[in-house]
């Protein structure tokens, strides 16, 4: 899916090169702040269920990274940064969209519904406001829980050997997965991060989950598909005390098991059927109360570093195209890596890196879909991915190169390294102390034969 505003870059360098930032981060007493503010027009357009800005601010001696959940398709701001920046002290301001494909697509007749990308960062920018305004002595803590899968890998390989999108059917299987099939592996784990009051109160969760929000696509009304449903689940369980933003995962090849048949148009007169978009939220929303009610912040003290990258990549089919792709490494508290990234990377890339990641740190959360700055590089697939083709991988003349999701990972890979300390930066130490080779024990008299 593109943007909802693109940016433009003016990058000219050809194949993958890496421009790394210096390290910034800070450690002391924690200030969190929390909104939520409604970015639904009044449009013409039906409503199923209101769309939001939700937003979580994070300070450590004026040291303040924004995170906004947004119930959009994609959604990129230059403007919304500069003034955060400016006008909040944010220091790094993440869009994170939820990914949904209801979210608003007509203008209204009233002048500030007339242009959706101004309404937006509007609402956007006051939805920060209203957090770094309300801030107080936070805590923070993390966890994830495995359960049964709710998304499918929606490229299904074929007789040919090729992958074809699970909506082109064909003599074996049908169009959009009628039968559940489970198809993977994909990420089963959802992710929660509780930010509580020094009281122990929670007064924000973060729930991370790899799925496209595409259960009631092309439904023609406004809805915030299933996050929308497990994000007031959440709120509710906490007798609405709380925030709950939703941050998709790496989603460019998972849809939901619960994908409903598709209206050809607004005037079709088939109607949507909403009940397994509120089941699916239901069960995503369950999982993750059980986890964050778990969790407790077990310090006053926080410890926030993070590390910027820029890598410049070509087009896959056109080499004349360049993409200028900014992504952003953070450690909190040495338990809690958040790999924040913009695009739709694919799942199989989410996996290896989690992988890669058991035994570093207990808590590992990829944070897809996030803008923060630079350019949106669209569907990202793995290797294999491209060569197996279909829907994001192989079907689009602008995609990006070959390689460049396991080049972004392995720059989260790197930047982690980098921010523990354990990555070198001059060469270490080299050679060995010479010694016996044999350790001699001499065996006693009395037991010797």
């Amino acid at each position: 899916m593109k943007p909802t505003k693109l940016l433009a870059t003016a990058l000219v360098l050809c194949g993958l090169c890496n421009f790394t930032s210096q390290s910034r981060g800070a450690s002391g007493k924690l200030l969190a702040g929390t909104a939520k503010v409604s970015i639904t027009p009044v449009t013409d357009e039906p409503l199923h269920d209101p769309v939001y800005a939700r937003s979580l601010v994070l300070e450590i001696d004026h040291e303040r990274l924004a995170f906004v959940s947004l119930d959009l398709g994609v959604f990129t701001s230059e403007k919304v940064e500069t003034v955060c920046k400016g006008r909040y002290g944010i220091s790094k301001l993440f869009l994170c969209s939820t990914h949904n494909h209801t979210g608003p697509s007509k203008p209204g007749k009233a002048p500030e519904y007339s242009d959706l990308n101004s309404f937006y960062e509007k609402q956007i920018i006051q939805a920060v406001e209203l957090a770094v305004t309300n801030m107080f002595p936070a805590r923070i803590a993390a966890g994830r829980r495995s359960f049964p899968q709710l998304g499918f890998k929606r490229l299904i390989v074929r007789e040919d050997g090729h992958a074809r999108e699970s909506w082109m059917g064909d003599d074996h299987y049908g169009p959009i997965n009628p039968d559940r099939i489970p198809f993977g592996p994909v990420d089963q784990e959802v992710g929660v991060i509780r930010v509580e009051d020094t009281n122990g109160q929670p007064r924000a969760i973060i729930m991370n989950y790899a799925c496209h929000a595409d259960v009631v696509c092309q439904s023609y009304a406004i809805s915030a598909d299933y996050p929308g449903v497990a994000t007031r689940k959440v709120e509710e369980a906490f007798g609405n005390g709380v925030n709950c933003l939703f941050v998709n995962g790496a989603a460019g090849n998972v849809a939901p098991l619960f994908t409903v048949p598709r209206r050809t148009g607004p005037d079709d007169p088939f109607k949507t059927d909403y009940t397994p978009m509120e089941r699916m939220g239901e069960l995503l929303a369950h999982e993750t109360v059980k986890v964050a009610k778990s969790l407790s912040g077990k310090t006053d003290e926080t410890t926030i570093k993070y590390k910027d990258a820029t890598l410049a990549f070509t087009g896959r089919f056109d080499s004349a195209r360049h993409f200028d792709v900014r992504l952003t490494t953070i450690v909190i508290n040495d338990d809690i890596v958040i790999a924040a990234n913009p695009g739709e990377l694919f799942a199989e890339l989410g996996l290896e890196w989690k992988a890669k990641m058991q035994g570093e740190t207990a808590n590992p959360f990829y944070f897809g879909y996030t803008w923060s700055a630079g350019q949106w590089p669209g569907y990202v697939p793995s290797i294999k991915g491209a060569a197996l083709g279909g829907f994001g991988a192989d079907q689009d003349r602008g995609m990006i190169e070959v390689g460049a999701g396991e080049a972004m990972f392995n720059k989260h890979l790197e930047n982690y390294f980098r921010l523990t300390g354990l990555m070198r930066a001059e060469p270490g130490p080299s050679g060995f102390r010479s010694g016996a080779r044999w350790i001699v024990v001499p065996v006693p008299e009395e037991a010797a034969p």
